[in-house]
């Protein structure tokens, strides 16, 4: 198991400077955002550009990495694949592909995405849809000997109630999308929300999980208690403000993450543990991110072997 970062929490520096950083602070890997340009939109940076294939660009992204002795875990554009908007759906399954044939290119094994979800339909709705549109994605990546991973997510501020967004949510839904040839980038803090214990489900899928993100989350049971699951329903302004629940590093919320690494090693994962910092204590400018990162190495490293 080696234990990296996406590198999205940092997206004003360069795929060079975070590298750099990661060898200094110790860690092992790198999970590189690769999203187009979306402007200020929170959480996404491009580190990667999948636009380009000239050789030379990617020998140089390739140096990056060997020079530094880190590995590229994953690719890295999670959007709505299932998005209600035809167009914009056309151009996010487009940029997954583009995704595959960099990660090919890369000789990288995974691409992180999500499912999505035309929030206007109901779930069986949804799903015959997704079947249609990953269908071409799966085996397109199969022929790149590409694994496409998908992250479960909630993604609640997509849905207008506030409801799931990613229908990759629950272990009932991974079941259905292995059934797609699809693979999970497991992230325990999203199923602690919904009422799942991460411990439990992830055990009886490891063969299906190449890849794992390392998030905790604080919950407060107080608010949840008023609130109910789904969230603020009077006053949300901020789509993604649940209420009673927010994203910390590891370390510094409820995970339990001794014994969710000690699973994982019983079940035989040997892929990256990667930090995904959207911790809005530790966040907001380049210097509080790297302490968040600083924390999340320092809760992390010890459980896991070297």
């Amino acid at each position: 198991m080696q234990l990296g970062f996406l590198t999205a929490c940092l997206p004003k520096l360069s795929l060079e400077e975070i590298a750099d950083w990661a060898v200094l602070q110790g860690y092992e890997a790198l999970e590189v955002a690769a999203w187009p340009d979306l402007g200020e939109r929170p959480f996404i940076a491009t580190h990667l550009n999948v636009e380009n294939t000239d050789s030379v660009y990617l020998a140089e992204v390739k140096s990056i990495f060997d020079s530094r002795k880190l590995k590229l875990s994953s690719i890295a554009f999670y959007d709505n694949n299932l998005h209600p908007d035809q167009d914009n759906r056309d151009e996010i399954n487009g940029h997954v592909i583009k995704c595959i044939d960099a990660a090919a290119a890369l000789g990288v094994e995974t691409v992180g995405t999500f499912i999505g979800r035309d929030w206007n339909k109901p779930v069986r709705e949804n799903l015959a849809i997704a079947k249609d549109v990953f269908t071409p994605l799966v085996k397109y990546a199969d022929s790149k000997s590409v694994k496409i991973i998908i992250e479960n997510c909630v993604m609640e501020g997509w849905h207008p109630d506030g409801y799931p967004g990613n229908l990759a949510y629950s272990p009932e839904l991974w079941e259905w999308m292995f059934e797609l040839g699809l693979y999970l980038n497991f992230d325990p803090s999203h199923l602690m929300w919904m009422g799942i214990d991460p411990v439990t489900a992830i055990k009886p899928y490891f063969d299906r999980i190449p890849h794992a993100q390392a998030k905790d989350i604080q919950i407060n049971t107080e608010l949840r208690n008023f609130y109910g699951y789904p969230g603020k329903a009077i006053v949300r302004e901020n789509p993604w403000d649940v209420g009673w629940w927010r994203y910390r590093v590891p370390g510094l919320g409820d995970v339990d993450w001794r014994s969710l690494i000690d699973s994982m090693y019983e079940g035989g994962f040997t892929g990256t543990l990667s930090v995904e910092h959207e911790d809005p204590i530790w966040g907001g400018s380049p210097e509080k991110v790297k302490i968040g990162l600083k924390v999340a190495f320092d809760t992390l490293r010890p459980l896991i072997v070297q």
